[in-house]
């Protein structure tokens, strides 16, 4: 929100014509004597929280008001102060709202009418206060006592929980969720601008990097990346149909003038790509909801369909991080959702929905090879209700993984959802990266008027929402940070040998081990294994070095005793240290079995880069 103030002699104003937007209103003249005149423009990212906006203007109000000692106030719709405006019914709101806390207040208000043209006579008084501009932040509201959340951890063999604060935090033993509790509790024990390693390793490995010419938050995908992103999304396609789900797709973008597209848009606490097209108010998508909510509405719904899943893979979604918040792969304003939506009879077959999912999101960090820690998040009452059902999955999951679970009780439904799971990686700072999700939406079959027809009558559904890994930027980005935490430990830092985007690299000793180090590749690729050959003019151990920074799996270097014995020397990756390359002598069928059984039930996707390293470009 941007405002104007302008301590004035006199302000009188006279609407003459309405537009489309115009508010309905009587009051289209005014003067108010000896006043401060705050011209306002309500902005866009207002929307995300515009109690928090009118409270932060009202706080400015006062505060000049204060200062000047005037009583007056005209508050006064001035759309020419930003170029970047929220929606109409937002902004009738958020100034009904500020002349209605400043007359609590006690002061006199006069408000102009929104959507307007409006002549206007005002008289400054010409002090060095009395023109004064400000941009309004939206303040958090202060939560009445009670309100908070409080956070938990459960004993699941005697179902004991204990609430967590900031002196006894230390009772978790486990580090990553430790971690995760300090950030759910604010314990703050880094500095907010350190920047993970993924940030440098995107770069360093032709991952991706920034585009400058977009908008900040978003990415350009070098073939390396692109390959890593594709190969996670076919691995997510491949387990959410096992899982019964079927794939759609939908559109990105949405008319906000559809009521329940805005009211779901301004139930979402991030905040949002909005802007105007003509008379539209559009935005672009945060997940894939939208489109598939408005699908279910259109279909015919009987009970023997479900529970009924929809996925699809969000390329894009969006959100509006603040500059400051955009940290590499963990925050930016783009990027690409798995995101899956089973329709459920009721909240019964819902529950038992939500724990095969649960145990399928956990069931992805074993295939990625990613330390999960988990915190369960339910209303008040759907716990009390619920907690024998609760504990029985808290049990189990002790008992197959000897970890701890947080719970975090909220007082209050506030969101769609009365229950949900959040899976998080615990980064090389000690910070979450927030992966699988799991939610049982309540309230959002009967705002898009999704209906199951059953012999009884028609009725609403529940829905659960799921994202099985969590963003596909995410994932890489926790699989980098487990790189660094590895390299910490000491051990050669690499990616899952199913997502290195070159598997193998062939090292020719001298020119006459080039045709047969070209014959090893090609066995190799004929194998569907990704695989190159550097054949640059580097010695040897220039080669080996590159092969080592650019995190190879399996390094095949070819001299004289290996041709003759055929017998390959080949530098294993996962089983070296930085200080010390593991080297094993094997032949080329067992190499390809090894890294078969490796690559085994992953998806397969050919190498996108020339296979001479000498024809391979650099991007950045």
């Amino acid at each position: 929100m941007k405002m104007l103030l302008i301590h004035s002699d006199y302000l009188e104003f006279e609407a003459k014509q309405k537009t489309k937007i115009a508010e309905e209103t009587e009051n289209l003249k005014g003067k108010l004597d000896e006043c401060l005149a705050c011209f306002i423009a309500v902005e866009r990212e207002d929307e995300n929280n515009p109690e928090g906006s009118v409270i932060g203007a009202v706080e400015e109000i006062e505060k000049v008001a204060n200062q000047l000692k005037v009583n007056n106030i005209v508050v006064y719709p001035y759309a020419h102060l930003s170029s970047d405006l929220s929606s109409p019914e937002t902004a009738v709101k958020v100034l009904k709202d500020i002349e209605s806390i400043l007359k609590e207040r006690g002061y006199n208000v006069l408000r102009a009418p929104f959507g307007w043209y409006k002549a206007f006579k005002i008289s400054c008084k010409g002090h060095p206060l009395s023109e004064l501009s400000r941009k309004i932040i939206a303040k958090e509201e202060k939560k009445e006592k009670g309100e908070e959340s409080k956070f938990y951890l459960l004993n699941p063999e005697t179902e004991e929980i204990v609430e967590l604060n900031e002196e006894n935090i230390d009772i978790i033993k486990d580090e990553e969720l430790l971690a995760l509790a300090k950030h759910e509790l604010g314990i703050k024990e880094h500095k907010e601008h350190d920047e993970p390693p993924h940030v440098k390793f995107i770069k360093e490995k032709d991952i991706c990097s920034y585009e400058e010419a977009s908008d900040p938050g978003h990415f350009r995908w070098y073939p390396k990346g692109k390959l890593i992103r594709d190969l996670l999304a076919d691995y997510v396609y491949n387990l959410v149909v096992d899982m019964g789900a079927m794939p759609v797709e939908t559109p990105i973008m949405y008319d906000l003038g559809n009521k329940a597209i805005r009211e779901h848009a301004d139930k979402f606490g991030e905040r949002q790509y909005r802007f105007r097209q003509g008379n539209k108010e559009l935005m672009l998508r945060f997940a894939a909801c939208f489109g598939q909510f408005m699908m279910k509405k259109d279909m015919y719904l009987l009970p023997r369909y479900l529970p009924l899943k929809l996925y699809e893979l969000s390329t894009y979604s969006f959100r509006y991080e603040q500059r400051g918040e955009l940290v590499g792969l963990k925050r930016l304003r783009c990027f690409t959702m798995p995101d899956m939506h089973t329709v459920c009879l009721d909240l019964k077959q819902a529950m038992e929905e939500f724990e095969k999912q649960f145990w399928e999101c956990l069931k992805t960090g074993d295939d990625l090879n990613l330390s999960y820690s988990v915190i369960f998040r339910f209303t008040k009452d759907f716990f009390d209700e619920h907690r024998d059902w609760f504990f029985k999955i808290a049990k189990e999951y002790k008992s197959k993984t000897g970890k701890d679970i947080i719970l975090e009780i909220l007082p209050k439904r506030k969101h769609y959802w009365v229950g949900k799971v959040d899976i998080a990686v615990i980064d090389s700072l000690g910070r979450p990266i927030e992966n699988p999700t799991v939610q049982i939406d309540v309230e959002s079959a009967k705002r898009f008027n999704i209906k199951v027809h059953t012999n009884e009558g028609e009725i609403y559904p529940i829905i659960l929402h799921c994202s099985p890994t969590g963003s596909i930027e995410r994932v890489l980005c926790g699989l980098l940070e487990k790189a660094a935490i590895e390299a910490e430990r000491g051990n050669a830092p690499m990616l899952p040998v199913w997502l290195s985007p070159i598997q193998v690299r062939v090292i020719p000793i001298a020119e006459r081990h080039y045709d047969y180090a070209l014959k090893v590749a090609e066995k190799l690729r004929e194998n569907k294994i990704r695989v190159d050959v550097d054949d640059r003019e580097d010695s040897v151990s220039k080669k080996i070095r590159n092969a080592g920074r650019d995190w190879i799996p399996y390094v095949v270097v070819i001299g004289d005793e290996e041709m003759e014995s055929d017998k390959l020397t080949v530098t294993v990756r996962k089983k070296s240290t930085l200080k010390k390359p593991h080297k094993e002598k094997m032949g080329l069928e067992e190499l390809i079995k090894l890294i078969q059984k490796e690559i085994e039930g992953y998806p397969i996707k050919p190498l996108p880069l020339p296979m001479l390293c000498s024809s391979q470009p650099k991007f950045h």
